[in-house]
Order: structure tokens, then sequence, then C-alpha cells
């Protein structure tokens, strides 16, 4: 059984809204006297949760909240949650940038961190300097560092710029070189953040294939992102934070699943639950009520064969009416939430749709061509700059066969794709 190399006890961090530091003099001094006499903190009894979507009644808030689990030897750990949830939070407090207000964490080993751009670099060094840097803040020698130096200029792909102060760099030239110091000097527990998002798509494709041979010589990643393939393609293990709290840690594909859809992981197409998750950037404007597949006789139906026309259907309830509004529908995969097929009206070359007030249905007619597996709808009411009145993502359950009447025409499995496009292979 593999030890366990990082563990963290009821980890809790609360701020001060609007405040640099923990709070006021009298705050301190409060605090102070109740420690003298072994009393509890008096601040850690106020405070509302990390729900940005709320104004809350108190000047303080918990970015986190009693946070439990600890990670093994070799073990690639996902992090998943909205913006606001306290992932980055969670990660500063991992790798000792911050201390938790409660609580604490037990690491076994060295620990390399890419939080943010430039993080850990002196702007006023040169790349290679901070390599050096870099190398001596993790524990590691000058003849150590000197050893992987080549291997990490040629990994970052900045050797002509090395000998430069990075704040001359880009925002991805950071990023490049942040990474291959972070990996190549080879620490126990390497945490990564979204801020591989700041690079080039040949470089994130890079960097994920380093951490799958880094994961594979026994070493820790702790991994952020929104970008469930990612997620999917490199984590054992996930865990999903929400409004500042552990909301569920288990298998990737069954965490990826109840974040995308709540808890409504085996919900039916129909009307949509008050619970369902929605992105609203209009508030109060209108609303998806429901949406439902039906196959060319108007029939709901929720399992079609390969290449069987479908159509989704979905009432809008609006409170007033919405002039030039895009409409997307989407299908998605439901194994890590890529959009496979996505249709819209497109209202700069095609048909402007004007939703009225009051309720209204609107239809997709699409020719599918979805191979075999398991897939959800998405759709989304939005303005001409691209923001959401209504936007409901990966709802219902939609399931494609291979079968037509009694024929198998693609008798593989969906391992090998998702979309069946025309084409030709031809002997020249």
């Amino acid at each position: 059984m593999n030890q366990v190399v990082l563990k963290a006890e009821n980890i809790s961090k609360q701020y001060r809204l609007g405040q640099m530091g923990s709070g006021t003099i009298s705050h301190d001094i409060n605090r102070w006297w109740h420690k003298t006499r072994g009393k509890e903190d008096p601040y850690l009894k106020l405070g509302d949760a990390n729900d940005r979507s709320k104004a809350g009644g108190s000047d303080y808030v918990w970015s986190l909240k009693d946070i439990n689990f600890e990670i093994t030897e070799g073990e690639v750990l996902g992090i998943v949650g909205k913006n606001g949830a306290g992932k980055s939070t969670l990660l500063k407090i991992l790798s000792q940038v911050t201390t938790p207000t409660t609580g604490e964490v037990k690491v076994k080993g060295r620990i390399a961190a890419l939080l943010e751009v430039g993080t850990g670099f002196h702007p006023d060094l040169t790349g290679r300097e901070n390599v050096f840097l870099n190398g001596a803040i993790l524990g590691m020698s000058k003849a150590e560092i000197k050893s992987k130096l080549d291997e990490i200029i040629d990994f970052s792909g900045v050797a002509k710029y090395i000998d430069t102060p990075v704040k001359r760099y880009s925002s991805g030239m950071m990023v490049r070189l942040g990474f291959s110091v972070a990996a190549h000097l080879e620490p126990e527990i390497l945490i990564v953040d979204e801020v591989l998002a700041v690079g080039d798509a040949d470089f994130q494709k890079k960097c994920l294939g380093k951490m799958k041979d880094v994961s594979g010589q026994g070493r820790t990643i702790i991994f952020v992102s929104h970008n469930m393939a990612a997620i999917n393609n490199l984590c054992s293990r996930v865990i999903f934070l929400e409004n500042g709290q552990l909301k569920m840690d288990g298998k990737t594909s069954d965490v990826i699943n109840y974040y995308l859809k709540g808890n409504t992981k085996d919900l039916s197409f129909g009307i949509i639950p008050d619970s369902f998750p929605r992105n609203m950037y209009h508030k109060n404007v209108l609303r998806i009520n429901s949406i439902f597949v039906k196959n060319t006789n108007d029939e709901n139906q929720d399992v079609f064969r390969y290449m069987e026309p479908l159509t989704v259907e979905f009432e809008i309830e609006s409170q007033k009416q919405v002039d030039n509004a895009v409409v997307i529908v989407s299908i998605m995969h439901d194994d890590y939430g890529t959009v496979t097929y996505s249709a819209t009206n497109d209202p700069y070359n095609q048909t402007k749709i004007v939703i009225k007030d009051g309720k209204q249905i609107l239809v997709a007619k699409i020719e599918q061509n979805m191979l075999p597996g398991i897939y959800s709808i998405g759709v989304g009411i939005l303005d001409e700059k691209g923001y959401s009145y209504d936007y409901i993502s990966h709802f219902g359950n939609l399931k494609i066969e291979n079968f037509t009447a009694d024929k198998i025409i693609y008798p593989w499995t969906r391992s090998i794709g998702m979309i069946n496009t025309k084409s030709q292979i031809l002997i020249k």
C-alpha cells in the first residue's frame, strides 16, 4: 500500500472582506485576550459561507471550511469547482504559501508549485538565474540543478531568452519556464493550478505528457483545471469544491459527472428542477423551463440509433421581449463534458430569433452522426455579445446505439471517436 505523502486535517481559511489584513487593532487585541485566557478565537464563530452569488451579513467569509483529505505516493489528484470555490486558496495552503486559519497540513517530501504566472521568479534575474533560485528553494544543490539545466531549457522552449531578465517575458514564456522548472527538479509533490491555460495548445499537451511521466515515476501531482478532458485524462481521483466546502471526493468519472450535473446525474429529459445548475449573466430575464428530445414522430425518446435524426425541444419563459437572441444547442460527451456537436441560429448570417414575452417553444432539428455512447444536452440563450440569459449544461441522458433496424452499421466502440464524418482513404 502506498504511503500518505500529504494530509489535510480540518483546513479552514477565513478572510475579512475589504481588508488587506485579518482585521482591525481592536479585533487583534480581542483575539489576543481570548488566547491568553485559553478561549477560542471569537471571530471563528463569525462569517458567511463562500457563496459569491449572495450578499452576506458578515464582514468575514470562510474561503474554505473543514477540508479533510489525504494523498498517497504516486497519486494524481484533480481538484474541480467553479470560480471562487476555494481551489486556489487550498493550493496556496498546501504549498505553504499561506497558512490556514484552523487545521494543519502534514507533508512528506519537497513541494514544487506553479500557482500563478511568475510564481517564485525574481523579475530582475534572468531565466537561467531563476532556475537556480527555484532549485535552491526546493533544497537542491547547484550540481543537481546543473545536471537538469539543459533539459529544463529545452522543454521550456525559451532557450533564446534564457539569459534575459524574466520581467521582459510574456505570460506564456513565464508559464513555460515555470512549469519546466517545477516538473524537472524532481519534487516529491507537484502542484499545478489553472495557470497552464495561459500556454498555447501544443505546450498544454506537452505539459500533460510530462505530468503523466512524473506520476509514472511515483511522484504525486495535484492538478486544478476547468478542462474536464484534461482532468479525465490525467487524474485517477478528483475532489469537488463548492462554496469553500469539500462536496465530493472519489473516482474521476463520478466526480466530474456530479460536478457537471449536480445531484441529478440520472435525471431524465423534461422539466428542469430548480436545483439544477444554471449560468445566468442577465438575471431574472428569462428561464429555460424544460428540455425534451424527440424522434421524427414527435415522440419523447432518449435512446437513438446511430444516424437517426433527433429534435431537441425546449420551452422558454421570458419576462420581456429579447431581440436578436443567440440560441445554442449542444450535444455533450458525458464522460468529461466535451461539447461534441453544437448548433446555433447564427444571427449575423442566418435567422434572427426574437424571444417573446411569456412562454415560447423552440426546436432544433439535428441530423446526428454521433458514435455509440452516452451524451447529454446543453441549451443556451445569449445576447449578441455572448452573455447568457440562461444556459443549461449537461442535462439528461442521451444514449446513441449502433443498431439500425436489425443491422449493425457501426460495430466498433466509441473509444476511437465521437463523430463519424465522411472521408475516404485511397491508394495513390
